[in-house]
């Protein structure tokens, strides 16, 4: 009898073992930091130029993937930014930087994107196309765009320094005026259909030495949908001249940011 009550308690404490165990882990998984990053580069470059928030972020212990957008459509832009997504083990923190703000807003309603980043970006809504966000704003003259015979633009030469990147060495700003990407000029006009910032919540990082956008464009979109805003002395190429400031950011919402389904 004694035998059959010590067996009788050796299985009673081994089925309660994983239950003790489990009764020990957090409730909530959804409170744990999100670690990885997806980050989204804009017109008229690649994504090198993200290079130094990617080492940053790296060094920090985030999994970092980087878009290449081909910049010949916004459906195309898009899907290459879905193909990134689907490839996360797990909840990520989306960032774009300039049309790349417009390209997140449409594909940051995917289920594993939980935050969205806007780097000196665009933020239109459901139903309006990104040339709309410029009415009402100053021009921005040292911003030039030469558009060739068929549709696609870069940045005129000569100006590509002061208009993109007046804080970057020479060095610098003349490999990315060199490299530049093309990009179609009608994605300008193609209307969203979708506004992630709308159920993801929002942080953003305005550059005010932007000479891409009125600053005060800049500010009404980030007011808009809600983000939280870091103001840094920069020029349009600030996700390449201040990758400590934009690596903050990020990792702010990293922290803050929960995955869909887990609020």
């Amino acid at each position: 009898m004694n035998t059959l009550a010590r067996s009788l308690s050796a299985v009673l404490l081994a089925l309660a073992l994983p239950a003790a165990a489990h009764a020990s882990e957090p409730k909530d998984a959804g409170t744990a930091p999100i670690r990885n990053v997806v980050l989204v580069h804009g017109a008229f470059a690649d994504g090198s130029g993200w290079r130094g928030v990617y080492d940053d972020l790296t060094r920090r212990g985030y999994r970092v993937s980087i878009v290449q957008n081909p910049l010949t459509s916004l459906a195309d832009d898009v899907a290459a930014t879905r193909r990134v997504l689907d490839r996360q083990d797990g909840p990520a923190i989306l960032v774009g930087h300039s049309w790349g703000g417009t390209v997140i807003t449409e594909a940051g309603v995917h289920p594993n994107a939980a935050g969205l980043v806007y780097v000196s970006a665009l933020a239109p809504d459901a139903g309006e196309t990104t040339a709309q966000q410029y009415k009402g704003f100053a021009s921005t003259p040292e911003f030039v765009i030469d558009t060739g015979k068929d549709g696609f633009g870069f940045i005129e030469l000569a100006k590509f320094k002061a208009g993109f990147a007046h804080d970057a060495s020479d060095a610098d700003a003349a490999f990315m005026r060199d490299s530049q990407v093309p990009i179609a000029m009608s994605v300008f006009q193609t209307p969203l259909t979708q506004a992630a910032w709308r159920t993801r919540p929002s942080w953003a990082v305005i550059a005010t030495e932007d000479k891409a956008f009125d600053q005060a464009m800049l500010v009404h979109m980030a007011k808009r949908i809600g983000a939280t805003i870091t103001y840094t002395p920069a020029s349009h190429a600030v996700f390449m001249t201040k990758p400590k400031v934009v690596a903050d950011v990020i990792d702010t919402a990293a922290k803050q940011a929960r995955p869909i389904g887990n609020d």
